[in-house]
């Protein structure tokens, strides 16, 4: 009974030491989901401006560029997959990998050859694990990412879109990142992002319940200035792809570690009961065995 009692001690302090290192780990990622969430905020009005000036500049008739060009019968295509580095965030790469590859399956059905592309050591290690090709990774900075991994990603991809598809190039190019909703709602998602789709951002109507946009007058030309906005378009769109994936990261992260923090404390709580009871019966047996010896001795 003694080394039963010695055992549930230990286990307690064990988990007792756990429970310390994912209280931590909650804290750590509740103070910084909230520079995530303002990083992610601060980057909307630009974001804004830059899909209206797209925007007027596809509406203008006559234009033509690759990155608007959609082929009818796409042969190739690129996806970027956006997790995490680190572990320990609940279901959080593993909702984003099985986005990506149901994404991988319906081009794959389509007859399409499909290039990968990922970020996060999580993703790596997942295609590393089943020996299947990754064309080029970038890890290190899943929680914190900045606007130059962003512009060395999208040059990256750029470049490759604009091969022909003879010579290596893709059609098109999808990225999978997870959207921030809510503390509690982190939803994975498939988007393409090239060929370009512009869509009129929501402004202000008239009473004809038409549009207002601004004027907008381009110089030299619309061509010339739309060879410099469309990079930095898709520049700004994986940035806002990877700080919502920090963003939707560190928030899995903090609720996956309160849940491990509340079971280790009910794990503690359970050890400490039946560590009490194996005291108890310790005792009892010892006073059993003093009395029985008494008993002996008199007789």
């Amino acid at each position: 009974m003694g080394s039963s009692l010695r055992e549930l001690r230990q286990r307690r302090k064990s988990v007792t030491t756990t429970k310390k290192i994912t209280r931590a780990m909650e804290l750590i990622a509740a103070s910084r989901i909230i520079k995530a969430q303002n990083a992610a905020r601060a980057a909307l009005p630009y974001t804004r401006e830059l899909l209206q000036a797209v925007s007027a500049l596809a509406s203008v008739k006559d234009i033509e560029h690759p990155l608007l060009y959609d082929t009818d019968t796409p042969k190739r295509s690129a996806i970027l997959l956006i997790t995490s580095d680190r572990g320990l965030a609940g279901a959080y790469s593993a909702n984003v990998i099985k986005a990506a590859e149901q994404l991988h399956t319906r081009l794959v059905a389509d007859g399409q050859e499909v290039v990968m592309y990922i970020t996060g050591q999580k993703g790596v290690a997942y295609y590393d694990f089943r020996n299947r090709p990754v064309e080029q990774s970038w890890t290190g900075f899943s929680d914190r990412p900045t606007y130059a991994h962003a512009r060395e990603i999208s040059k990256v991809l750029l470049d490759r879109f604009l091969q022909p598809t003879e010579e290596g190039g893709v059609d098109q190019l999808h990225v999978v990142t997870t959207r921030f909703v809510s503390m509690l709602t982190q939803n994975a998602a498939a988007i393409r992002l090239l060929p370009l789709v512009v869509t009129d951002a929501p402004g202000n109507h008239d009473d004809a319940g038409d549009d207002l946009h601004p004027f907008y007058h381009f110089e030299p030309d619309p061509e010339t200035v739309l060879d410099t906005l469309l990079p930095l378009f898709v520049a700004n769109r994986i940035f806002s792809g990877l700080l919502q994936a920090a963003a939707s990261e560190l928030a899995s992260r903090q609720r996956a570690m309160k849940s491990a923090t509340d079971n280790a404390q009910s794990l503690i709580e359970q050890l400490t009961r039946e560590a009490n009871q194996a005291r108890q019966a310790e005792i009892t047996q010892e006073i059993t065995e003093i009395v029985g010896g008494a008993a002996a001795l008199s007789e």
